[in-house]
């Protein structure tokens, strides 16, 4: 499957996980902290950063009706009137060019997740290099639409998705204009559960629609994320804070700085531990094999000599003969005299 360029980076399964940082509404309506997140976040070796691009108005409408108010104790945000969380959450779109400029300039790839087609044209007037589609769009064909008639790589969350909804997103950004397409496996759950991951799904995605396939993990801690290099993941995307404790929309289930340290340089572990098919030792490990056990005289051997039990004893180091031959060594005269813990041949038999 080809790799997919963004920017000067590379993003396929034959390299190193692309790992994307989700500031979301962490920022908490500061812009010196946004600024802040991007610097910190730079530090810890992450590949990009990534933003949402909407205004309360954009994403809903300013009503206290039911619908309008988020209604599950199970939810961080239980209780909120939409509006009023998304008025929370947003990055205001004048921000957008200096954050964009701050991440480039300390060696980050920045992009955002537009939510309505106004959004699309602003990203591409600040010349993204790529676009995201969150979970809750993947069914707004209109948008994907306007994204892949911008003709840049385009990821895609599949958090709910039937295999009829991701196929057909898929073949709207391809009838957009783009083929460079990333599908993240998703758990649309805040924090998710790891028992919910599904990760061996990841295979399955790549082979039925013949594109890369990442993870976007909400579930707390980095054992998730590496886990998803062995099924083929070849992006993971997390939230990420400077500090849990002084909140925000997304505070509980985003990364800390330390935290997104070890996921950058353990999914590079897990990546470089895939390899391929191999037996038989690989190259460092040839020295190894003096650890393995063999058979040495035990005690000084006369010429004639029986070989038995009494007199050899299969032990470390491996540079004598092999424990394999024991049976057929056993009964046999010694055709020399062996002095114990002289390595044997084949000729002393």
């Amino acid at each position: 499957m080809k790799s997919i360029q963004v920017g000067e980076r590379n993003i396929g399964v034959n390299e190193e996980p692309f790992i994307i940082a989700e500031m979301s509404g962490n920022h908490n309506g500061s812009k010196e902290r946004a600024l802040e997140i991007i610097k910190r976040a730079a530090e810890t070796g992450v590949d990009c950063l990534k933003f949402q691009t909407y205004t309360a108005d954009t994403m809903t409408l300013d009503s206290h009706k039911p619908d309008f108010v988020i209604k599950d104790p199970k939810s961080l945000w239980d209780g909120r009137q939409l509006h009023d969380l998304y008025q929370e959450a947003h990055t205001p779109w004048e921000w957008h060019e200096e954050l964009f400029q701050v991440a480039n300039d300390h060696g980050v790839i920045a992009f955002s997740s537009p939510f309505d087609e106004t959004a699309v044209d602003f990203l591409n007037d600040l010349n993204v290099p790529m676009f995201k589609v969150a979970s809750f769009e993947i069914t707004h064909l209109p948008l994907i639409r306007k994204i892949g008639q911008t003709g840049k790589p385009v990821i895609i969350s599949a958090g709910m998705a039937s295999m009829e909804e991701i196929e057909t997103a898929i073949r709207t950004a391809r009838e957009g204009g783009t083929d460079d397409i990333i599908i993240l496996k998703c758990t649309s759950q805040y924090p998710a559960n790891a028992s919910d991951a599904n990760l061996a799904t990841i295979a399955d995605m790549s082979e039925r629609f013949g594109v890369q396939v990442g993870l976007s993990d909400h579930t707390l801690g980095i054992g998730v994320g590496i886990a998803a290099i062995g099924y083929g993941a070849s992006v993971i995307e997390k939230h990420f804070t400077i500090d849990r404790s002084e909140g925000g929309v997304d505070s509980e289930f985003s990364m800390e700085p330390h935290e997104m340290k070890s996921l950058k340089e353990e999914t590079s572990r897990a990546w470089h531990a895939r390899g391929k098919v191999h037996y038989d030792g690989t190259a460092n490990e040839q020295k190894s094999k003096q650890f393995r056990q063999s058979i040495y005289p035990s005690l000084n051997i006369a010429e004639g000599e029986i070989f038995s039990a009494d007199n050899l004893k299969i032990c470390r180091p491996g540079l004598s003969l092999p424990p394999a031959i024991w049976d057929d060594l056993i009964g046999k005269p010694a055709k020399r005299s062996i002095e114990m813990g002289e390595r044997l041949n084949m000729d002393d038999i």
